[in-house]
């Protein structure tokens, strides 16, 4: 230790910061070992004495909604005082997930507008910086709290910006404190504990073995890699100035390369968690007028995460952005009557890889005709991403740790989440893994039963690739739904928000206040509490927590036809089309066919399918986009999506690995 160690408070603590009113408040930090140091805040103060490592930690009375408070932090041995400035005392809400979450007001429907008219200094917002640790931490570097007073609300996690503004207009006295601990492209493995994930059976053998450090992370995935790459492409890397060298010639024998599917990421087609740079290969015929054709564009789609990009071994363009569109224009005389070879060299830096997006975004434009180029490349791996530093999926726990553990004793009102885009391919095994994370974290947290809420996932495909025959997003959905049999719960959905298969649907104003109105419930049942701490009002008998929106009550078999009761209608069901999309029926086979649905009364509805005379199951919503359907109460809000069947999941046998 230093003669004199710096006198500060824990990384969270910060001017501008909001403290959660009506329950006690820790403070803590560090200072010289032995020190006696003091802390004052609107009138109190309290002292404590430092332990053997620096380490003081104390606790003031609880304070009611209000400020801004200045408060001050003295030690005895030294002349230091640390100050914080603009402190509010209000509800605090930990908001976490991936890039659903993590997106910015700015990139949102109407969010730029909302930004620049942002001022509401009671509503404050810290983003925590990305870090991955192997280990659980207790500090963090210091992160700056904004106030929803500038151009920097433009920051603020889109989502959460609305919830916060919501709560605000229905509880104006009560500041609002937003703790952003997000990270696109995460799977929620690495959110948990580890003690966690060790209570999972058929994840705590994998944690035995599991790397205590990056260097051996590196070395172990270094020796999977290349095991992975003789298996897929018979070889191991390539060195980049050969593959530079040849692979974008329009004449190289690229026949023996396996394939890949684009658009599509490569980790589900035989590249599992390969971060490095990929070659993708295109051979097409084009007509004397076609290669002649004025105006000719290569439109690539999106690329994950970098580009260069050939046509008949000459550079076209590349850029950097996953969720950037690629179109280069073509100069005259570069296409010919003939054979033709389009080349991509994609670097993956992180998460998912590969040409994606959309099938209609990758195609060859000649003047008024486009040449689709979704399907089938020729492809070959050139080389590894080196690994100096973790990945936040690369090993379990390693967000929990970094980002959620230093937060541990920090008192919260709730927590939003809005994550499993990343998870969909193990969707039967989220269903276990979310509700031992939200109880393992009120567990850690110490303050009960404090509400969680889910935002159900969207969609990730344009409407027309839907399969009938099953959904992984489904599944995920299905395993979001579940997690409601936990008290204090909330799920909103986003079926009517798809935002025609946009991975990142960018309604988030819509989904912040929903989150909103749950929260709004969440503590007027809590006000209305009996003694023993039951809300008075009744929850629906399915769920525990809360869900709006009609649900199903009742299933009935007649014949032919099925008939449907709801719930939660809110004085009844309401199609706005001719007739009701979304429902599907199968027989004994298994087999699922397109179904006809009408209302009848204000409370059911019957479905039937001439393919399927003798239905034994039936699925409402059950696809990767649930954009056609329809289905509402007559306060606008979207049946949840369900399946009476339990036939085996197509992700049933999926479980996590590293």
């Amino acid at each position: 230790m230093a003669a004199h160690a710096e006198l500060r408070l824990h990384g969270v603590f910060g001017d501008h910061m909001v403290l959660q009113r009506a329950v006690p408040i820790p403070v803590w930090g560090q200072a010289e070992p032995g020190e006696r140091v003091e802390l004052r805040l609107h009138g109190q103060r309290q002292t404590v004495q430092a332990d053997a490592l620096g380490r003081w930690r104390l606790q003031l009375r609880p304070e009611a909604a209000g400020g801004p408070y200045r408060l001050e932090l003295r030690g005895e041995r030294s002349d230091q005082v640390v100050v914080l400035r603009d402190v509010l005392v209000g509800d605090v809400w930990l908001t976490s997930g991936q890039s659903n979450m993590e997106w910015a007001l700015r990139d949102s429907f109407g969010g730029p507008a909302e930004a620049a008219a942002a001022q509401d200094p009671g509503l404050r917002h810290l983003k925590m910086a990305h870090r991955t640790a192997t280990q659980p931490q207790s500090d963090l570097a210091p992160a700056p709290w904004q106030a929803a007073t500038g151009p920097q609300a433009a920051d603020f996690s889109a989502v959460a910006y609305h919830f916060a503004k919501q709560l605000r207009q229905k509880q104006p006295g009560v500041p609002i404190g937003l703790l952003n601990v997000s990270w696109g492209g995460t799977q929620i493995e690495s959110w948990m504990s580890r003690e966690a994930l060790a209570r999972q059976p058929d994840i705590a053998p994998l944690l035995v073995s599991m790397p205590d450090s990056p260097q051996a992370f590196a070395a172990r995935y270094q020796a999977r890699m290349d095991a992975l790459l003789t298996a897929w492409q018979g070889r191991g890397a390539t060195e980049p100035g050969q593959a530079l060298a040849h692979w974008a010639r329009a004449d190289w024998d690229d026949s023996r390369w396996p394939q890949l599917q684009a658009p599509g990421m490569w980790e589900g087609q035989g590249l599992s968690d390969l971060d490095g740079t990929v070659w993708y290969r295109r051979s097409l015929q084009l007509s004397e007028a076609q290669a002649a054709a004025p105006d000719a564009v290569l439109n690539l789609g999106l690329v994950d995460d970098c580009d260069e990009s050939f046509v008949n071994g000459q550079a076209v363009g590349g850029q950097c952005g996953w969720d950037q569109p690629r179109r280069y224009a073509l100069a005259p005389g570069l296409l010919r009557a003939g054979l033709n070879v389009i080349a991509v060299r994609v670097r993956d830096t992180g998460g998912g890889g590969g040409l994606h997006g959309r099938p209609e975004g990758l195609a060859l434009q000649l003047g008024g005709q486009a040449l689709s180029l979704a399907g089938p490349w020729r492809a070959q791996v050139e080389s590894l991403l080196e690994k100096p530093e973790l990945g936040p999926n690369d090993l379990p726990s390693l967000l929990f740790n970094g980002m959620l553990s230093p937060l541990q004793g920090l008192p919260i009102r709730g927590m939003l989440w809005y994550q499993g885009e990343s998870n969909v391919p193990r969707a039967a095994q989220y269903e276990r893994l979310l509700p031992a994370f939200i109880n393992d974290l009120r567990a850690r947290w110490g303050q009960g039963e404090f509400p969680f809420f889910i935002v159900q996932l969207a969609a990730d495909q344009p409407w027309q690739n839907n399969s009938l025959q099953g959904s992984a997003w489904a599944e995920l959905r299905e395993a979001q739904a579940r997690a409601l049999r936990l008290p204090r719960t909330g799920l909103v959905l986003s079926s009517d928000l798809t935002d025609d298969g946009n991975l990142h649907p960018r309604h988030k104003r819509e989904l912040g206040e929903r989150l909103a109105a749950l929260a709004l419930e969440d503590a007027k049942a809590e006000k209305n509490a009996k003694p023993n701490g039951k809300p008075k009002a009744k929850l629906n008998p399915q769920v525990h927590g809360r869900v709006h929106g009609p649900l199903l009550q009742r299933m009935r078999i007649h014949g032919s036809a099925v008939e449907l009761s709801f719930t939660q209608t809110a004085g009844g069901l309401y199609c706005p089309d001719a007739e009701i999309r979304g429902f599907t029926v199968a027989g004994a086979d298994g087999v699922f066919h397109p179904a006809h649905a009408q209302l009848i009364g204000k409370h059911r509805v019957r479905v039937s399918s001439p393919a399927v005379p003798q239905p034994q199951a039936l699925r409402y919503g059950w696809l990767d986009n649930p954009q056609p359907i329809n289905l509402f109460n007559r306060a606008g809000q979207s049946a949840m999506a369900f399946r009476s069947d339990r036939w085996p999941r197509l992700t049933e046998t999926q479980s996590y690995g590293f």
